[in-house]
């Protein structure tokens, strides 16, 4: 992020300008989750809107389950929040590992990266969609704003 003057912060990866941030108490806690570096675009979208809508974020990048210990190792930190928004392409099984380990909501995001088969992010946006574990909402791929703003909405009904 950067300060561009008085209340205007500039996200170069997200590619997004907030103009005035939320004051007060934050909402809750947000954790913003990415299988892979390729997957941080998407990832600053969301937590720059989830942080002017009211959140408080962390960011918990490069957990995906093709490295599953390092899903596992951030177990503590995921539990910890109170709402989830978990960023991924290829295949998108992270966000149903992940629901399966917290009991908070989950907010999955389908990004369009990946190659081979996974014609632009519909091959994540279909296992999301398709996922056994309850608890997940799924936004359209790559939308990092819908699931932030879907965060900022169930942390006001629990406040």
């Amino acid at each position: 992020m950067h300060d561009l003057s008085d209340g205007i912060r500039y996200d170069e990866i997200g590619r997004t300008i907030v103009l005035r941030a939320a004051s007060g108490a934050p909402l809750g806690l947000v954790a913003v989750v990415t299988a892979g570096t390729a997957d941080l675009p998407v990832a600053h979208e969301a937590m720059a809107v989830a942080e002017a809508l009211g959140a408080k974020v962390v960011r918990i990048a490069d957990i995906g389950v093709a490295g599953l210990h390092r899903t596992l190792a951030a177990q503590s930190d995921l539990r910890a929040a109170d709402v989830l928004i978990v960023v991924a392409g290829m295949e998108g099984a992270l966000p149903s590992v992940i629901a399966g380990l917290v009991s908070s909501p989950v907010i999955a995001v389908p990004t369009s990266v990946g190659y081979g088969a996974s014609f632009g992010g519909l091959a994540a946006l279909l296992a999301m969609l398709n996922s056994c574990a309850p608890g997940i909402a799924v936004v359209n791929i790559d939308n990092g704003f819908g699931a932030a703003a879907l965060a900022a909405r169930i942390l006001k009904m629990k406040s």
